[in-house]
């Protein structure tokens, strides 16, 4: 054996340095197509830099007493399903959805986003397909991904297995913090449509579909319109930032908004109560939104019972307001105008900081 057969590289233990600098040639241009004003930009930098202000009038925020608000989250055994699929666009979008619909519940803006893919093998396409759509999910959230890392661990992840997470900060004036404490007796609840199942409850899912029925990820199913299971399954979680941010500048002064809450894992009956003062409870009335056309599927076929479902899945609805009774109206119209599927779900009344589930 000479000298040189003696030596082993990175590479030959499962790590490729040059498919990571591929990797990061890729998606180059579309975590810069994230960037504000207020993203300051360092070549081979070790950290993203953001300023919390900007210094030309354009686009100073002004922020009289600033609070700044981090959420960290995954995407769960979802990430199984886009396995299954070879498909990986979606789940940034949830990746992204998960933390910054979180932070918005404070009532605060997302400024920017840090992504952690973990990998069997570093894949440049497959990584930058993930990360292309983390970054279009900031795109959607109005905030910058200004770092990342990527993890290239075959001893732990198997051939084709991935993980993410992600990180997100944003700012709300702490005059405009939103707490629950505001929420009284006669308030109404305004339930936001969701695209699907959003990113909660994947596990009883897929035991639904793919253990119970011996579902393919590509078989059609008639109940749901002839779509692949697999494809309703990925339909990515929808992101709120833009509309609840342009309401709430349009209350300035008066605070209509009383409380919200983002309806991920613990469904409505989990998470509402979240930002409920002690002494009230919420009433929801279940028949005044349209449940899509998976729930009522997972349901039948489990079959789950009605009030488990409710405590594991969104059932159409991903966000939830609790409005002024006098602005209820004028505040469904202007999310409307914005795009979003609104509906009036219930009403807040005395009680002991539990939902209520009513037809």
């Amino acid at each position: 054996m000479t000298t040189k057969d003696k030596y082993i590289s990175y590479e030959a233990s499962g790590v490729s340095i040059d498919a990571n600098d591929r990797m990061v040639e890729r998606i180059s241009r579309s975590v810069a197509a994230t960037y504000g004003p207020r993203v300051m930009g360092m070549e081979n930098g070790f950290a993203g830099l953001f300023r919390l202000d900007y210094d030309e009038k354009l686009f100073k925020k002004n922020y009289r007493n600033p609070v700044l608000v981090a959420c960290t989250d995954g995407v769960g055994s979802k990430v199984l399903v886009a396995q299954e699929m070879k498909r990986y666009d979606t789940v940034g979008i949830d990746l992204v959805a998960m933390s910054v619909n979180d932070m918005l519940v404070q009532g605060a803006e997302p400024l920017f986003f840090l992504d952690y893919l973990a990998v069997h093998k570093l894949d440049p396409e497959r990584i930058a397909e993930m990360v292309e759509g983390v970054a279009a999910g900031c795109r959607m959230a109005d905030c910058a991904l200004i770092g990342g890392e990527t993890a290239e661990m075959p001893d732990i992840y198997r051939k084709d297995e991935f993980d993410m997470a992600g990180f997100a900060v944003g700012v709300v004036d702490r005059h405009r913090l939103i707490d629950g404490s505001t929420v009284q007796e006669g308030d109404v609840i305004l339930g936001l449509g969701s695209s699907g199942i959003h990113s909660n409850g994947y596990s009883l899912a897929r035991h639904i579909c793919f253990k119970q029925l011996k579902l393919k990820v590509t078989d059609p199913v008639e109940e749901l319109g002839g779509a692949a299971i697999g494809d309703v399954l990925l339909e990515p979680t929808r992101i709120y930032v833009p509309a609840v941010v342009r309401l709430l500048g349009q209350y300035k002064v008066k605070r209509v908004v009383h409380a919200m809450a983002h309806i991920t894992g613990g469904g409505l009956v989990g998470n509402i109560p979240r930002v409920l003062p002690k002494d009230c409870n919420a009433v929801l009335r279940t028949s005044r939104w349209p449940v899509p056309p998976i729930f009522q599927y997972l349901q039948s076929n489990g079959p789950v019972k009605k009030q488990e479902m409710y405590r594991v899945f969104n059932m159409g609805i991903g966000f939830v307001l609790v409005v002024a009774k006098d602005f209820a109206k004028a505040v469904a119209e202007k999310l409307r105008r914005y795009g979003e599927e609104v509906y009036e779900i219930g009403t807040i009344t005395a009680g002991k900081r539990v939902v209520v589930l009513k037809r």
